[in-house]
C-alpha cells in the first residue's frame, strides 16, 4: 500500500505540471489583455520565481560552477529562448498547433544527442525522424507552400521545441550538478533573453494596472515555480520513458482548454500531423537512445 502511495505522488506531480503547461496560455492571454505584453510577462514571472528560489536557498547560483560555465551558459540561453518563444507562440497562435509543433523536440533531441553526447542511433530513430518530419510537413504544407511563409507563431513554436531539446541535452551534459542550481541558471536565461528582446525592440514599459503586474508575479511564484519543482520531483522518481509519455498530457489539456475557452477547432491536417508527431515522440521515449561506448 505504501509503495503504491509513493508511486502516486510523482504521477500526480507530473500530471499537475503537464496540466499547467497545457493551460498556461489562458492566464497569459488574460494578462496580455490587461496590458502586460508577453515579454514583460516572462521577465516578471520568471524573475519572481528566480528571486523566490534564491531567497529560499539564501545563496546565489554560483557554487560548483567552476569548469562548467560554458555549458551552463548554453543551458541558460537555450532555456531562455524555449520559454520566451513558447509563451509568445501561444499568445499569438492556435494553442494546439503550437503545442504539437513544440513536441517535435524529441526529433531535435536525437540529432543533438548524437552530436553533443555521442548517443547511438538505432533503427527506431529513423522511424521517429520520418514520422516527425512527415507530421510537420502535413501540418505546415499549404497549396502554395513555396510562396507562403510560416506564421510567426509556427516559427516560434518550432524554435522553442528545438531549444527545449538543446536544454535537455545540456542538462544531461551537466551531470553531477544540483538540480536546483541548473533550474536557477535556466530561469536566469529566461530573464536575460526577455531583457535582450525588450531592448532590441525598444518596447516601452506598458501602462498596465496593478492587477496586471501582480498577476504576472503570481503566475511566476504560484505557477512556473511550483510546476518546475513538480517536474524535478517526478522525473527523479520515475523512469524517463514514463515521465516523457505522461508529459504528452499537456497536448490533451491544451486541446480541451482551447476548445472550451477560445473556441478553437482542430482541422484534419492538425489531427493527422499531430498524430504522426506524437507517435514519433512515443517511439523516442519508449526506445531511449543508449550512450555510445566512446562517449564520456
Amino acid at each position: 500500500m505504501k509503495s503504491h502511495l509513493r508511486g502516486l505522488g510523482p504521477l500526480l506531480a507530473l500530471l499537475y505540471a503537464a496540466s499547467f503547461w497545457g493551460f498556461v496560455w489562458y492566464p497569459a492571454r488574460l494578462l496580455e489583455g490587461l496590458g502586460v505584453a508577453g515579454l514583460w510577462q516572462t521577465l516578471l514571472s520568471y524573475g519572481s520565481a528566480l528571486l523566490l528560489m534564491v531567497l529560499l536557498q539564501r545563496r546565489l547560483p554560483l557554487r560548483g560552477i567552476r569548469g562548467r560555465l560554458r555549458d551552463l551558459a548554453w543551458l541558460a540561453l537555450a532555456s531562455g529562448w524555449t520559454n520566451v518563444a513558447f509563451l509568445l507562440a501561444v499568445l499569438d497562435g492556435e494553442v494546439v498547433r503550437v503545442l504539437i509543433l513544440f513536441y517535435l523536440s524529441p526529433l531535435w533531441a536525437t540529432v543533438l544527442g548524437r552530436w553533443l553526447l555521442g548517443e547511438a542511433i538505432g533503427w527506431h530513430t529513423g522511424a521517429m525522424l520520418l514520422l516527425g518530419l512527415a507530421g510537420a510537413v502535413v501540418m505546415l504544407w499549404q497549396p502554395r507552400a513555396l510562396s507562403t511563409p510560416l506564421s510567426a507563431s509556427d516559427g516560434l513554436a518550432l524554435s522553442a521545441g528545438f531549444s527545449f531539446a538543446l536544454t535537455n541535452v545540456m542538462t544531461r551534459r551537466l551531470r553531477g550538478l544540483d538540480d536546483r542550481l541548473k533550474t536557477q541558471w535556466a530561469w536566469m536565461g529566461v530573464v536575460l533573453v526577455s531583457v535582450l528582446w525588450l531592448l532590441a525592440g525598444g518596447a516601452p514599459v506598458p501602462d498596465a494596472p496593478p492587477a496586471g503586474w501582480l498577476g504576472a508575479v503570481a503566475l511566476g511564484v504560484f505557477g512556473f515555480f511550483f510546476s518546475t519543482l513538480a517536474v524535478v520531483y517526478a522525473v527523479s522518481r520515475m523512469p524517463v520513458q514514463r515521465s516523457s509519455i505522461i508529459m504528452l498530457f499537456e497536448i490533451v489539456v491544451g486541446a480541451i482548454s482551447a476548445w472550451l475557452l477560445a473556441g478553437e477547432s482542430i482541422e484534419w491536417r492538425e489531427w493527422l500531423g499531430g498524430g504522426l508527431i506524437i507517435a514519433a515522440g512515443l517511439i523516442a521515449t519508449l526506445h531511449g537512445n543508449k550512450p555510445a561506448a566512446a562517449s564520456s
